[in-house]
């Protein structure tokens, strides 16, 4: 490719972008591959929302870019502890999987991409003596303000959560990168970092920045809402049965998920190889059949696409871009394991029972650490079984991770 090309492909489909230069000069004067890292937080189940931020790393790599995920293990439980750390190994080599299977499902070489465990890095005594400085030129407020669209928020935050945004700043440092890409509701951490590097003595770097896509019920895609996802591992019938429930007012095409999700991902997914197309079959006349998203929006406005009809294609659309992964899945008994090891089922509601008398937490029988539904715990002891019981167990379980995540 050429320069003016390898740049078009990775802009394409942006929302925003900070400090392109940085990127532009990589490519036309270094002449070198751009560097750029893409981090999750393992907490939640992976869920179809991945394949935005999946099918543009998929274009990076088509531009010949060097492409870092990070798997956050840290950040996971900085989040509020939406991911005890009794979980967190098994949930980085679990999202090491689903990212790797989702390229794939589209058609993607993963040999040049490269997985980094946070913990891997993150522990040691630069990086610390880095964020202990870095705390000391960000105030309550500006760290607060950073995190406020992608750390959980409560009324009385956790100081973890305003670790958290200068951590993901520091860690475009120690991955030597260029480029740091993300969802739009990462922007106020991207401002951050551009401006807290420099104090540090390190460069600036650039920030990518993609469209978030609604959920099925016209919100935020989320991981803790299963009414507005769907999740890699959804059978056929699931995905109908979410998709028949799924929020799209006739002609109104503003806040309308499925829409965006064939524009960012059913149309893009399908130019890897070839051209994009998006098919809806019908019963009568020929099927309506989309090569670019605004024809297939005017269609929708003028009640041509109608919401039964914009359904059923997406219903079929995705079933096709799941199925290769679940096939993996099922024929993975490695996978298999980790997903129930990743995501324990909760715990069966007990029967309602004669109360008795409360004789405290200590007396034998006394209720113990459970697992909810979104993998948080409950019960007593359940902070220390999410931040280790002293430093040694934390750190032990972090290089847990490491060895399983690079095996």
């Amino acid at each position: 490719m050429t320069p003016d090309e390898k740049l078009a492909l990775i802009f394409e489909n942006l929302q925003e972008s900070l400090n392109p230069e940085i990127l532009e000069d990589v490519v036309r004067n270094q002449n070198r591959p751009v560097k750029i890292y893409w981090g999750t937080a393992t907490t939640g189940r992976p869920h179809c929302g991945y394949f935005v931020p999946m099918l543009k790393i998929a274009q990076f790599l088509q531009a010949g870019c060097h492409v870092k995920i990070l798997l956050a293990d840290i950040h996971a439980f900085l989040d509020n502890l939406k991911a005890p750390i009794e979980l967190v190994n098994h949930r980085a080599k679990y999202y090491k999987f689903v990212i790797t299977e989702s390229l794939k499902a589209v058609g993607v070489s993963v040999d040049r991409l490269e997985f980094v465990l946070g913990s891997e890095y993150q522990k040691s005594s630069d990086y610390m003596m880095d964020l202990l400085r870095l705390s000391t030129m960000t105030t309550e407020h500006d760290a607060k303000r950073a995190g406020a669209e992608v750390v959980k928020q409560t009324d009385n935050p956790l100081l973890s959560g305003l670790i958290y945004p200068l951590m993901q700043a520091l860690d475009e440092q120690y991955l030597d990168v260029d480029v740091q890409f993300g969802g739009v509701d990462q922007r106020k951490i991207f401002a951050l970092a551009k401006e807290a590097l420099p104090k540090l003595g390190y460069k600036e770097r650039a920030h990518l920045m993609n469209k978030m896509v609604p959920g099925l019920q016209g919100d935020k895609m989320s991981s803790s809402d299963p009414d507005s996802k769907i999740d890699l591992l959804d059978s056929p019938d699931a995905v109908k049965k979410k998709l028949k429930k799924a929020f799209a007012a006739p002609k109104e095409v503003e806040g309308n998920g499925l829409i965006a999700f064939i524009e960012y991902v059913l149309l893009p997914a399908g130019a890897i190889d070839s051209e994009p197309t998006f098919t809806v079959e019908r019963r009568e006349g020929e099927p309506l059949v989309y090569h670019d998203a605004q024809k297939l929006k005017d269609d929708y406005a003028a009640d041509v696409l109608t919401p039964q009809l914009l359904k059923a294609g997406v219903t079929d659309a995705i079933n096709k871009l799941l199925a290769p992964i679940q096939k993996t899945f099922s024929e993975s008994p490695e996978w298999q394991e980790i997903e129930k090891l990743a995501y324990p089922p909760p715990a069966p509601e007990k029967k309602k029972e004669k109360k008795v008398k409360n004789k405290g937490t200590r007396h034998p029988g006394a209720a113990k650490v459970e697992a909810q539904a979104d993998g948080s715990l409950k019960g007593e002891g359940a902070q220390e079984a999410s931040v280790g019981k002293d430093v040694k167990d934390a750190m032990a379980k972090l290089d847990l991770a490491k060895d399983e995540v690079k095996s």
